[in-house]
């Protein structure tokens, strides 16, 4: 018999591990496909259940060096407290050779600077940080070796290891130059590095977490005509469930009986709730009106709306490409190379020269300076100042990826609701019929008062004196609401409403409706009084941030849950051509999944939970600040300001911080390719070649800082 199981793997640094974690259980007898994933640190396995099982997967797997994980979470929660600590200890001990190379240069003879130089002093502190911090670099590169794909961990361990021993042998002769602070230095600020990306990974459960708990624990079901308060996992398909007034639904069904409304705004992202009596079908996770209603179960469980949703962020976020470190690529090649120099330069010197020092010295010089401090920097320092420039601008880029792919954005996908509008209903036009636009707006405003509805709330602040009290409040789902204001009978609602009450309304809506406008029609005493328009109003900054896409190069296309004409008209005013509308979640994710297909680089914008999936999914998420918690946990960049215009500036300084970082790794690999022949032919001592390593790092820092000033 035949099984796929999911096997969630720990301890994997970079891309190779994946390949040796996935050589590691194709070994294993009775495995039959095996695909390992770094990305998502996943390892999908096909076996024949009678010749293995799972304790022989992950006993293969720690034979490898890695780990089989039960919970993820729980994992990156305890591998982040690890680092945090190792990098606090590291950073300490380090602290004094920062010193010392800033007091070389600003107060030479102090004694201070004499006392740092004490090489048994710098012994005692660079010890640990090489042996004991610097572990990890060496069980990497040892694991790397091993299945034959040197990474940047047997740079680290090679070159610092180089320099602490050189320097070690010169405290013990007491002779030479000590290249202690390299050492130590170099490992503090590659760890930094493995912290930052292990901080950004651990923040990827975090939406999962908030969806799951839109499902409400219990459930209300009436069973052989008894009402039962019940855990919602207990639910069956078939079961009778009552669900009163603000209450979420625990599963997806059929309304019974009972009239409602249910705001839907986790599905569609739209504000308007939606009239629900019998017959219609509802969602769990959605949130009920102000009416009673029982509902027949019939998906439950994993088969609900809400579970295929938490399903589809799972995999989008699972599916997220990770940023390929270029020096980690290079040293594919890079690595060896630098090695084979150094033992080439140490043979040569000892069979022309003769000697064994001068050989060693030069040997060491070659792997000092190819020690990749610069290549460690090159990419985290432009990062930390480009995501620092970003936060000043109102713009949280959660990792290096998002800011990453930012500069590559081929298709914006943009929600409509809460995005490109205000996201919540306005009056936008009266148009007075027997009374002023001042009476009209008071007395439904005065009308309005009982309502919870939204377009209820939207008249009332649309009116901003007094008003009066409503007695005989009457809502009519589908239709409007009637009261009675000030002696006078006031009906508002739609054209249905008026028929019923024999209103001769004189006044025609279309133009309002086909502008994606809710019309309002009122009378009062049976007269035709006024028209209200109500609408979620586009934001200002829409057409210009828009525009400013287009001129990045950037398509542009609406996708929303809201109906085709509302969406056409938004689209129109704001300059947008491509318009998907009607969609519910998996539609804006087939929407993200359409584009990419084209072999675009896709980003989303959205505010709301149905959102959430098509942020997950897309190659950067940007969420709206003014958005659900779950959407800005989705989204990999939030937007604080609820902004679209940041959407291009996010693009801008995406762009420049990945040009630095071109730049730096540019200057970072051309110094060792010039530094590097120049120290096998001895024109370059230790001493000089310590000194070059740290000038390209401050030369590489000082690029980066650059960014904060440059014009965005």
């Amino acid at each position: 018999m035949t099984e796929t199981i999911t096997l969630q793997i720990g301890g994997m640094t970079c891309v190779r591990c994946a390949g040796a974690v996935e050589h590691a259980l194709g070994a294993v007898d009775g495995i039959e496909a095996v695909s390992v994933s770094y990305a998502n640190e996943r390892a999908e396995v096909t076996y024949d259940t009678a010749k293995t099982d799972r304790k022989r997967m992950e006993k293969a797997v720690k034979a490898a060096g890695y780990t089989v994980v039960e919970d993820k979470a729980a994992f990156r929660r305890r591998e982040l407290r690890e680092l945090t600590i190792l990098f606090a200890i590291s950073a300490v001990l380090s602290a004094p050779f920062m010193l010392m190379m800033v007091l070389m240069f600003a107060a030479p003879d102090a004694r201070l600077t004499h006392m740092l130089h004490n090489g048994w002093f710098q012994l005692i502190l660079a010890t640990p940080v090489q042996f004991i911090i610097g572990w990890r670099f060496y069980k990497g590169a040892f694991l790397s070796l091993k299945n034959r794909s040197p990474s940047m961990d047997v740079l680290v361990a090679l070159g610092t290891t180089a320099a602490y021993a050189y320097s070690l042998y010169n405290v013990l002769t007491g002779d030479g130059h000590l290249y202690f602070e390299g050492a130590a230095v170099v490992i503090t600020l590659v760890l930094l590095g493995k912290l930052l990306e292990t901080r950004a990974r651990s923040k990827t459960s975090a939406a999962i977490e908030l969806l799951m708990h839109l499902q409400p624990p219990t459930a209300t079901v009436i069973r052989a005509g008894d009402e039962l308060v019940i855990p919602a996992s207990e639910i069956v398909e078939g079961d009778t469930l009552l669900i009163h007034p603000g209450e979420s639904l625990s599963a997806d069904g059929e309304v019974l009986s009972g009239r409602s409304t249910v705001d839907e705004s986790m599905l569609t992202g739209e504000s308007m709730p939606v009239s629900k009596e019998p017959g219609a079908k509802v969602f769990g996770g959605t949130v009920n009106g102000a009416g009673a209603l029982t509902v027949r179960a019939e998906n439950v469980g994993g088969q609900m709306v809400l579970s295929g949703i938490i399903r589809l962020v799972e995999e989008a976020q699972s599916s997220k490409a990770r940023i390929q470190k270029v020096a980690d690529r290079v040293s594919a090649v890079f690595v060896p190379a630098v090695v084979a120099v150094a033992l080439l330069t140490l043979a040569l010197t000892l069979l022309i020269l003769r000697q064994p020092a001068e050989a060693v010295s030069r040997a060491v010089a070659v792997l000092v300076i190819a020690c990749p401090c610069s290549l460690g920097l090159a990419t985290p320092t432009a990062l930390m100042v480009g995501t620092g420039r970003a936060a000043s601008m109102g713009i949280l880029i959660k990792s290096a990826d998002a800011l990453e792919t930012a500069c590559r954005i081929q298709h914006m996908i943009l929600d409509k609701t809460g995005t490109i509008t205000e996201g919540r209903p306005a009056v936008t036009d009266v148009e007075p019929l027997s009374l002023t636009r001042e009476e009209a707006l008071r007395l439904a405003a005065s009308a309005e008062q009982p309502s919870e509805h939204p377009v209820a709330k939207a008249v009332r602040e649309g009116w901003k004196g007094e008003t009066s009290p409503a007695e005989e409040f009457a809502s009519m789902t589908g239709r409007g609401i009637s009261a009675r204001v000030e002696g006078r009978t006031v009906l508002i609602g739609n054209r249905l409403l008026m028929e019923e009450n024999k209103v001769d309304f004189p006044f025609d809506p279309s133009v309002w409706e086909n502008e994606g406008k809710t019309a309002l029609l009122m009378a009062v005493d049976g007269r035709a009084a006024a028209a209200i328009a109500v609408a979620d109003p586009v934001r200002e900054t829409s057409p210009a941030a828009i525009a400013a896409l287009h001129e990045l190069g950037i398509r542009v296309q609406m996708v929303t849950g809201d109906n085709p004409r509302t969406a056409a008209a938004i689209a129109r005013q704001v300059g947008i051509d491509q318009v998907t509308a009607g969609v519910l979640p998996e539609g804006k994710v087939e929407a993200v999944q359409a584009a990419k297909a084209a072999g675009m680089v896709v980003a989303m914008a959205g505010d709301g939970i149905n959102d959430a999936p098509a942020l997950a999914a897309a190659d950067v998420g940007f969420a709206m600040g003014s958005g659900t918690d779950i959407a800005m946990e989705s989204g990999d960049v939030v937007l604080v300001g609820a902004n679209i215009a940041s959407l291009a500036s996010a693009v801008r300084l995406s762009r420049a911080t990945m040009r630095k970082i071109r730049q730096n790794l540019f200057w970072a690999f051309f110094y060792n390719c010039i530094g590097i022949p120049v120290a096998a032919l001895g024109l370059l001592s230790p001493v000089v070649a310590g000194a070059a390593m740290a000038f390209s790092s401050v030369s590489v820092v000082t690029h980066s800082m650059l960014l904060k000033k440059s014009k965005i």
